[in-house]
């Protein structure tokens, strides 16, 4: 059978294995998924995960669950040889090998995108991960657990300072989301005020959202404005050094929680293949997601999604390619497995065109944005209609049944405000109260010539009376603890205590009468 190795399980690799189960016949093609993660990050989630909306395990789906006839190998592949139709993996195992193929189909996705700026990768933390996502959620709880039991002042202020770089969707997401979150927990902390919440959102451009009408825009500035946040416009961060926020325009405050959206770019594995790269670093493609070099198309090699630069017909692109985003990612996914399955059969393949249905994006609980065209809705229809379509487009139906009862439950219980942040050293408590070996007695000194025959008479030759007040040292017995009543044993002629050091001794007991011995057997 024809082999296909796909790179990457995020929504184009994930869909693109999804749907050729669905299609492929069998015994037509033998079907691989290379990914490190065990599931696919639904990544429009992430805002809401980080405002406690959504359970993380929610916003993710299980690719062994649902792909029941692909072969799923948890690593990375380091290298591609498209001349020799080889791959090279590492697995999670810490086994490498070199697999074989005959179609391969590159869907790695991208990267958080930074620039050299001081203190950025020792400060931030991206948005591209679910566990990013949980860990922003677990200190922004943290923080407030902390500021609650401090006196006003510079430390309090940076616990309650949330700074998010990147004004595009992600960005203004996670931004009014957290507010939302942020303001709902107020009503939890009586030691902690509204005014004592800051909130910073930092873009280079002259405007925030690119996606939607410049109306629109202004009016999501407006409205995060009067919920006490502010957007800080054509500002560039120049330094987050120790947490402390530099910005272009003089501005200096000091946050706890940097959070970088400013962008992404094409998996960096791509520089590890012979497959041909654009200038931007992505895998060049044809509009039907076939690999095109100078010479023309490779044969066997596809590409879509983040790590690939597929041009968009349209004609709404940014430089005339798809912007990377679920929206693309996912329809390039679906077309990308009925292309390989018309290629394997003979048949005509076809061309990557779906026109920007719009831009939907959820500002906190009850607040939302849509735009399509010179349609623009706001408020709350707008998050009904956020929370419609995303909900719609998760992933399979168990999934989508997870997160919509999870919000059910919300409206009724409210969020779940418990951090989970001690999960990151989950064996801390364990160790802190883990019994350890005692250290090795010291070798007992040489009995002198003249003292031999003394020795010689003492009960026990060979072993040395402990001191006064000290425990004898037993080598077979080291640090023993037991929720059992007290045992003692004679381990190489030295009478042992499986009890506790701190333990007092017991006080000695003298040999029971004849009498007691006779005593009914309830005494």
């Amino acid at each position: 059978m024809p082999k296909i190795l796909i790179v990457g399980g995020g929504y184009a690799g994930f869909y693109t294995a999804w749907k050729l189960e669905k299609w492929l016949r069998a015994g037509e093609a033998d079907v691989t998924v290379v990914d490190p993660l065990p599931y696919m990050t639904y990544q429009p989630f992430l805002p809401e995960v980080a405002a406690g909306s959504i359970e993380p395990r929610h916003a993710v789906v299980g690719i062994r669950r649902h792909l029941k006839k692909t072969r799923v190998i948890a690593g990375k592949v380091t290298g591609i040889s498209h001349a020799s139709k080889t791959a090279t993996i590492a697995s999670n195992a810490g086994d490498t090998w070199e697999e074989e193929y005959d179609q391969i189909v590159v869907t790695a996705g991208s990267v958080s995108r930074t620039f050299p700026i001081p203190g950025v990768a020792d400060e931030a933390i991206g948005l591209k991960t679910i566990e990013e996502a949980t860990a922003i959620r677990d200190r922004i709880l943290v923080n407030f657990d902390k500021a609650a039991q401090m006196a006003p002042g510079p430390e309090r202020d940076r616990l309650l300072t949330v700074v998010v770089v990147g004004g595009g969707f992600a960005g203004i997401e996670v931004f009014a989301e957290l507010r939302s979150f942020v303001s709902a927990l107020i009503s939890s902390y009586p030691e902690i005020d509204f005014e004592d919440t800051h909130f910073h959102l930092i873009e280079a451009m002259g405007r925030i959202m690119p996606e939607v009408s410049l109306k629109t825009s202004l009016w999501v500035i407006d409205n995060l404005a009067k919920r006490g946040a502010q957007i800080h416009l054509d500002t560039q961060l120049k330094s987050a050094v120790g947490g402390v926020v530099e910005l272009s325009t003089g501005e200096s405050f000091e946050s706890d929680l940097i959070i970088w959206t400013a962008g992404v770019m094409a998996s960096p594995m791509l520089k590890g293949t012979d497959l041909p790269i654009e200038e931007r670093g992505r895998l060049r493609v044809r509009a039907d997601l076939r690999v095109e070099g100078d010479d023309g198309i490779v044969e066997g090699a596809w590409g879509a999604g983040d790590v690939s630069a597929v041009p968009d017909l349209t004609g709404g692109g940014v430089g005339g390619f798809c912007v990377p985003n679920a929206q693309h990612a996912v329809r390039q996914g679906k077309l990308l497995a009925k292309n390989i399955v018309a290629s394997l059969r003979g048949e005509g393949v076809k061309d990557y065109f779906h026109k920007n249905m719009g831009a939907v994006a959820g500002l906190g609980l009850g607040v939302g944005v849509f735009q399509s065209g010179k349609l623009a809705i706001k408020g709350l229809p707008a998050w009904f209609a956020h929370r419609g379509y995303h909900g719609l487009a998760m992933p399979s139906w168990e999934r989508k049944l997870r997160v919509i009862w999870g919000w059910v439950n919300n409206f009724f219980l409210g969020r779940d405000n418990v951090s989970l942040e001690a999960r990151v050293h989950p064996r801390a408590v364990f160790e802190e109260f883990a019994s350890r070996p005692r250290p090795a007695a010291p070798a007992a000194a040489p009995v002198p010539p003249t003292a031999a025959p003394a020795a010689a008479s003492a009960p026990d030759a060979g072993s040395a009376a402990p001191a006064s007040g000290e425990k004898p040292a037993n080598a077979e017995l080291p640090g023993s603890y037991s929720s059992e009543p007290a045992a003692t044993a004679e381990v190489n002629g030295v009478a042992a205590t499986d009890s506790s050091p701190e333990a007092p001794k017991a006080k000695a007991t003298k040999p029971r009468t004849k009498a007691a011995a006779k005593a009914p057997a309830g005494e």
